[in-house]
């Protein structure tokens, strides 16, 4: 036989479990100290739920910098904050440009493209390129190579798609390599130029490489300038470019 389940409850928890209406209205109200009570105890809960994440990411070697929100804590590995993202490092300057007297009198913001120049001086050439790459209406790489290595006396200028700069530029030097071990001689602009311009002819401007070709070779500095359809110009100095 089993014993009936005594419901009698104390006079103490009669009070715990007892609600309180509020005059003004019919609504019964939770006992405020049960509330207090409830809400203490999940803040707990949630603090040495923490100190033992805590706890453990320390015994596992890893740094952790602990950051407080209201009354509950939370550890954040250092390696979560991400280093990527928007670039904003120019807006605090602006904002202090605008605000400086005579202001109005800034010159505005240009957009531009691609911008590669080169000059022969008395001694050699000289090759200049900015590093960034677009992707429609975004920057895609802020670092991007434009100069590229042709031979040991050589370097080439790249404007256009940027993948077809790099390929195009890299089979030729391998080619240049290949013919520098075959007759032990310095490789000549002019063979670059040459092995150039018969790559883009070939393919009528779908390559998009717009390139300015530097050296010195026996026969002093020499600059050519090289159009994607394949057309060249031997010059003293040219610049190439949307932004040109």
């Amino acid at each position: 036989t089993t014993k009936p389940h005594n419901t009698r409850t104390t006079p103490a928890q009669q009070k715990q479990h007892t609600t309180t209406s509020d005059p003004r209205s019919n609504q019964p109200t939770w006992n405020v100290v049960q509330h207090i009570n409830t809400y203490s105890a999940i803040a707990s809960l949630a603090k040495d739920l923490a100190s033992t994440n805590a706890t453990k990411s320390t015994a596992r070697g890893t740094t952790t910098t602990t950051t407080t929100m209201s009354e509950f804590t939370s550890s954040i590995p250092l390696d979560a904050v991400p280093t990527t993202g928007f670039d904003f490092e120019n807006e605090q300057r602006n904002r202090m440009l605008g605000g400086m007297q005579g202001s109005e009198k800034l010159p505005k913001p240009m957009k531009t493209g691609t911008t590669i120049v080169g000059m022969l001086y008395k001694d050699g050439v000289v090759l200049g390129a900015d590093t960034r790459a677009t992707s429609g209406t975004e920057v895609a790489e802020k670092n991007c190579r434009k100069i590229h290595y042709m031979a040991p006396n050589i370097y080439c200028c790249g404007a256009g798609t940027a993948a077809d700069c790099d390929k195009v530029t890299d089979l030729i030097s391998s080619q240049l390599e290949l013919l520098r071990m075959n007759t032990h001689t310095e490789s000549r602009i002019v063979t670059a130029c040459t092995l150039l311009k018969r790559r883009l002819f070939r393919y009528q401007g779908n390559i998009g490489a717009h390139l300015i070709l530097g050296g010195c070779d026996i026969n002093g500095p020499q600059l050519y300038q090289i159009h994607a359809h394949g057309s060249t110009a031997n010059l003293t100095f040219t610049t190439m470019g949307s932004g040109s």
